[in-house]
């Protein structure tokens, strides 16, 4: 497609305030739009010609006509919810204004965490915004942004090694992180620090491991990017596609044995993230045979983005994109806006209710757009036109979209976007400068933490390098 092209796919489905009745963000595939949350279940019939995208806020980020929607489900699972009780919190008076402005949403705002006061104080963001869901998924999805454009850049002035950034892809990350819960269990790819960074992993945990510094908690073993936290619930990123699928797995079966046996009072959850590219590999399907037939509570997050790496959707698979192989595994399913917060949001905790409920599995496709090149070691306008990225990121930026929803209800001024913004900025900049001053880590942390018991031939290794390194020092 050229930029005209895009202009008139455009104005063919979304046009001024009008909800559009389908969603293209991914190589022109068009697919229905519903409002309805709703997890399609293994023992009901799959949806009827293209699978739905679950989405609650348009691209001008206002919340949707559910009129237009392009695709209604048979029975409608809306109740009429019970009031909220928080009336007396701050987001209290937000939420009202909300109702009256879109009654259809009454579920939706009444029933959200992301309009409710947080059970919890958080304590990365403002006071005043301490106990603001909404609002401390906004500044994470900021800070994030702002830290993965720092680390580009570095990389490209050779300060560090390597980076992949998730531009494009914040809302997917975030959403679903604030659905979950702390004691779940998160797997994740290499495009997800959004889930370290809603768990608490600071900028100079980031930055530590980015440069590979004495502090780093992988002990510069590492390349960038594979973060790891046993404190956080999230297992260490791995390189090698879709080896954290089936692992996920075998994380549930051990949530469900320990619930079952009376170990553990609450059952929890595993949450694995991969790309549509992943979905592709032997990993993917033995995972969810076994997920299924073992009946485990994990949560397949697809994050499908159009491309895997070079290879474009279009080239590899001539199905209705992942979730529809959830039918086939006797697996329930939704398919969601990924760059719509509040449906990602929704979605997850909906997928987490019925796989603690009926000890199964869920998968879940969050349809999105890859801003970025792969990699800082790839160049993506060899194999996809420049005119496609500049038109996603003009138009279904979720970074965008919820600033302009903040903006629209008045719950954040221009002015106080910026400040967020240089705020954010500059404590990346300081953290890395910090991480950048310290010392390399030791060569002996190499060979440590590796084994329980080192092994004879860990032992040799490590008498060879010691050698090599004294017989030719001006090397090292």
């Amino acid at each position: 497609m050229n930029a005209h092209q895009y202009e008139e796919e455009e104005s063919e489905h979304y046009t001024g305030d009008a909800s559009p009745s389908v969603l293209s963000y991914v190589s022109g595939v068009e697919m229905p739009i519903t409002t309805t949350l709703h997890i399609t279940t293994p023992h009901e019939d799959m949806p009827s010609g293209t699978w739905p995208v679950f989405r609650l806020m348009d691209e001008n980020g206002r919340l949707r006509n559910s009129k237009n929607d392009g695709y209604k489900y048979k029975d409608n699972e809306v109740q009429s919810p019970p009031p909220a009780k928080d009336n007396n919190s701050p987001i209290a008076s937000i939420r009202n204004s909300l109702l009256e402005k879109y009654p259809d949403h009454e579920q939706f705002l009444n029933q959200s965490e992301l309009f409710r006061a947080s059970t919890k104080p958080y304590y990365d963001v403002p006071e005043e915004q301490s106990r603001n869901l909404l609002l401390r998924c906004h500044r994470t999805m900021t800070r994030l942004r702002e830290m993965d454009d720092i680390l580009l850049n570095a990389q490209r002035q050779g300060r560090i090694s390597f980076y992949l950034t998730c531009r494009g892809e914040e809302a997917m990350t975030i959403g679903s992180a604030s659905a979950l819960r702390d004691s779940d269990v998160l797997l994740s790819q290499y495009r997800e620090q959004g889930l370290f960074m809603w768990r608490g992993f600071t900028l100079d945990q980031f930055t530590n491991q980015c440069v590979g510094n004495d502090l780093d908690l992988g002990k510069a073993r590492q390349m960038p990017i594979h973060y790891g936290s046993r404190a956080l619930n999230i297992h260490t990123v791995s390189s090698p596609l879709g080896t954290q699928i089936p692992q996920s797995v075998g994380v549930a079966y051990k949530k469900k044995l320990e619930y079952q046996s009376g170990k553990s009072k609450e059952l929890n959850v595993s949450a694995v993230y991969f790309g549509d590219g992943a979905a592709s590999t032997g990993d993917f399907y033995s995972a969810c045979t076994f997920a299924s037939t073992l009946k485990v509570p994990v949560l397949f997050f697809c994050r499908n983005n159009g491309y895997a790496i070079s290879t474009s959707i279009h080239e590899q698979y001539a199905s209705d994109g992942i979730v529809c192989r959830a039918k086939g595994f006797g697996m329930a399913a939704i398919r969601v806006d990924g760059n719509d917060l509040f449906a990602v949001h929704e979605a997850t905790k909906a997928a987490r209710e019925y796989s603690v409920k009926h000890m199964e599995p869920v998968l879940i496709e969050a349809i999105s757009y890859r801003q970025a090149h792969h990699s800082t070691s790839d160049d993506s306008f060899i194999y996809r036109p420049k005119e496609e990225v500049m038109y996603a990121q003009n138009e279904f930026d979720p970074v965008e979209r919820i600033n302009s929803f903040l903006l629209e209800q008045g719950i954040i001024s221009e002015e106080e976007l910026s400040s967020m913004s240089e705020s954010e900025r500059a404590a990346v900049l300081k953290a890395l400068k910090q991480a950048e001053t310290r010392p390399a880590a030791k060569l002996d942390t190499m060979f440590t933490d590796v084994l329980y018991e080192r092994s004879s031939s860990s032992l040799r290794q490590e008498r060879e390098l010691l050698n090599h390194m004294a017989k030719y020092p001006e090397n090292y």
